[in-house]
């Protein structure tokens, strides 16, 4: 059976994740739909978010991303196959982490309108007219090259690189997560946030109850948390926070 699985900003309390599902049931009703999430509303949060799910799902995954605040303007909708899987998401820079992991197979425009739900799309909702019924065709049969007209994957929207060390995720439990991956970490190193030294540790219980730790979490980085708390809240910073790693002083 075929996999889809939807991540959007458009939240839990409208119809519109329901309406994405209903498009995707009317084409596609034997393929299975699987919720990421449905609260990122930053375009780089978003790819880190799909970058992190990515590779738990099977080869044959269609993975529809849509945070969006370009809808309506000359941005494209692409889908990008890649050999883990294919993304089908505005040209916005939101399949940027799967690019710099992974080898693009093919990508195309999804310029073809025998494929959308309407040849008119809402210039507010390309979600229900476009992305969701283009991934609901891909899942029944239809072909990458019949979705659009080929597009060199050069020409994909990157986001801008930023310099050092900082906060690159906040999750739900502010939680701190750092574009620090895991093999740039070690027992020889501390991490300072807001010039305070964090220790740390492989688990969050290390440390008493809102105290802070660093650690690595499941997704590969360091992130910088509170046990049973949100370091979000205690440090008070957010996405781009900047983090300074430093040599261990050994006493």
């Amino acid at each position: 059976m075929a996999v889809l699985t939807l991540l959007t900003d458009f939240g839990e309390q409208d119809v519109y994740v329901g309406v994405l599902k209903g498009v995707i049931a009317q084409i596609a009703p034997a393929v299975a739909v699987i919720d990421l999430t449905h609260g990122i509303t930053d375009i780089p949060a978003a790819s880190f978010a799909l970058a992190s799910a990515f590779p738990y799902f099977g080869l044959d995954t269609i993975h529809v991303a849509v945070v969006d605040p370009g809808v309506g303007s000359d941005r494209r909708a692409v889908a990008v196959q890649f050999r883990q899987g294919t993304v089908i998401a505005p040209d916005n820079g939101l399949v940027d982490r799967l690019l710099a992991e992974y080898p693009v197979l093919a990508a195309v425009h999804l310029d073809n309108p025998v494929y959308w739900l309407t040849a008119s799309p809402s210039a507010t909702f390309h979600g229900r007219d476009i992305f969701a019924p283009a991934a609901a065709h891909l899942a029944k049969g239809a072909t990458l090259k019949e979705l659009g007209t080929a597009i060199d994957p050069s020409s994909l929207v990157r986001l801008a690189e930023r310099p050092g060390w900082y906060v690159q995720y906040i999750d739900r439990f502010g939680n701190l997560i750092s574009n620090i991956p895991a093999g740039c970490w070690g027992d020889h190193q501390m991490i300072l946030l807001k010039g305070q030294v964090i220790p740390s540790a492989s688990h969050y219980g290390a440390v008493p109850v809102g105290a802070a730790i660093a650690l690595i979490g499941s997704h590969g980085y360091l992130e910088i948390a509170i046990n049973q708390g949100s370091a979000a809240r205690y440090f008070d910073v957010g996405v781009g926070e900047p983090l300074t790693l430093h040599p261990l002083i050994s006493s």
